[in-house]
């Protein structure tokens, strides 16, 4: 624990693209590439944006920036269509009704169309489901009076599904029907209760309705309660899910399409893009510290003031001790040098900043390098392995798997015994032609008896 809040002390904020594409750069294997993508993609989409990593269908890497509510649902059916080319929904200036419920008879849209029709705008119904009655009139008037209208089914299942519709509805000035708890009728909407949205495009695939009518503060509001349930939330899936629906309220998100000329090369870059993000989003997280082992040595020193009140706990002390030193020590060595040399050298440093660059062998600052390591990512190293190396000591037993010896190959079967040679014929008899020999059963190369030959 003194060792963690040390590096605490060491750790410097990431504020700089710059710094951002340096932690992606070394995390991505030293790919400078992936590292200006990262740094981009964070500076269109800010902090609080989501990046996420997709396969690409080209050689080179793409980023394509979504602005406003995108969400993975398309029209309903393909009747709404009215823009041939890419056959698509495309309307300017719409209106949006929210239902939670599903939508069946037409006589509950009939007001909403109604209005929609008088303000001249066109409408679009995203609800649960929309089918029967209420769907066939829909399409019936959209073929026969080029009414203006399209239906899309909401986007995820369950509690997400209502927490989606109505982060929609903040970001468009609307409000959602048939919440629980409210008892206003689809029937009594008003034109105010219709969210608004300057473009609206949906395919078959997904919509995306930008320039919502929202007024600015309700989506801060929004943005800071689903910031708590984040922080507030122990599950990995909620919290992800969370911050999407963040990321489409506050800033966009950022789709990296990831190029390659084979399955196995975008597979094997797709990983190294992940890691990267991962380790972009602990640095700005907690910041960096030195890289190349150096931020551990650096609290060595803080383990020489902790008070130990018996031998145990001394040795605990001197294992961490030695444990702090060994990334440097490693690193040193699988440079073919003289590791403690080395790890003694940066020791004596005075600038904490100041350690060992392998590639070229000097001594230079880390940090203006560009050798550097998330704050995070050394913490949670030590104090994880901490954790086990404790458990291990601690249990009276570990299990593991013993490795099975490999199996010897099978003992070849003995040979077949080799055949007698036939019996050549008798002298006066003028010779029978010996009897040929019987093939052995294996093993004992046969006996050849013609030397018994000529006894005739």
């Amino acid at each position: 624990e003194a060792v963690c809040e040390h590096l605490k002390t060491l750790s410097k904020p990431v504020t700089t693209p710059e710094e951002i594409a340096q932690v992606a750069t070394i995390s991505a294997n030293g790919d400078e590439s992936i590292g200006n993508l990262i740094s981009e993609a964070m500076k269109k989409v800010g902090r609080e944006g989501v990046l996420t990593v997709k396969d690409g269908k080209t050689l080179q890497d793409e980023m394509d920036i979504i602005e406003g509510m995108k969400f993975d649902r398309g029209y309903i059916s393909p009747f709404f269509v009215n823009t041939t080319k890419g056959a698509k929904v495309e309307y300017q200036d719409a209106l949006v009704l929210f239902s939670e419920k599903k939508i069946s008879s037409i006589q509950s849209v009939i007001p909403a169309l109604e209005l929609a029709n008088q303000a001249k705008r066109p409408l679009i119904i995203i609800a649960e489901d929309i089918d029967g009655e209420a769907l066939s009139t829909l399409v019936i008037n959209r073929l026969k009076i080029g009414l203006q209208v399209a239906a899309v089914k909401a986007p995820g299942f369950g509690d997400n599904r209502k927490n989606t519709m109505r982060d929609m509805a903040v970001a468009t000035g609307g409000m959602v029907f048939g919440e629980e708890g409210s008892d206003i009728k689809l029937e009594d909407v008003q034109i105010h209760d219709f969210g608004k949205v300057g473009e609206v495009i949906i395919t078959k695939d997904d919509t995306l309705m930008l320039k919502g009518a929202g007024s600015d503060a309700e989506v801060s509001k929004r943005v800071e309660m689903i910031r708590d349930q984040i922080e507030a939330s122990s599950s990995e899936y909620e919290k992800e899910k969370m911050q999407e629906r963040m990321a489409r309220l506050a800033s966009g998100v950022a789709v990296l399409k990831i190029g390659g000329a084979s399955e196995v090369e975008v597979g094997e870059k797709k990983d190294r893009v992940n890691d990267a993000l991962n380790a972009t989003r602990a640095a700005v997280e907690e910041g960096i510290v030195p890289g190349g082992g150096v931020a551990l040595l650096r609290c060595i020193s803080i383990l020489d003031s902790l008070a130990v009140k018996n031998e145990d706990q001394k040795k605990g002390v001197d294992i961490v001790r030695y444990a702090l030193k060994q990334p440097c020590f490693t690193i040193a060595e699988n440079a073919g040098l003289d590791a403690s040399v080395i790890v003694n050298k940066v020791m004596e440093c005075t600038d904490v900043n100041q350690g060992f660059n392998a590639a070229n062998e000097t001594m230079v600052d880390m940090i203006a390098a560009g050798i550097i390591d998330p704050t995070k990512v050394v913490r949670t190293a030590l104090t994880d392995a901490a954790g086990v190396a404790s458990l291990l000591t601690t249990a009276e037993a570990v299990i593991t798997e013993i490795p099975e010896p490999p199996s010897a190959a099978p003992a070849g079967g003995m040979g077949g015994m080799g055949g007698m040679g036939g019996m050549p014929g008798m002298g006066g008899m003028g010779g029978m032609p010996g009897m040929g020999g019987m093939p052995g059963m294996g093993g004992m190369p046969g006996m050849d008896m013609a030397g018994l030959g000529d006894m005739g």
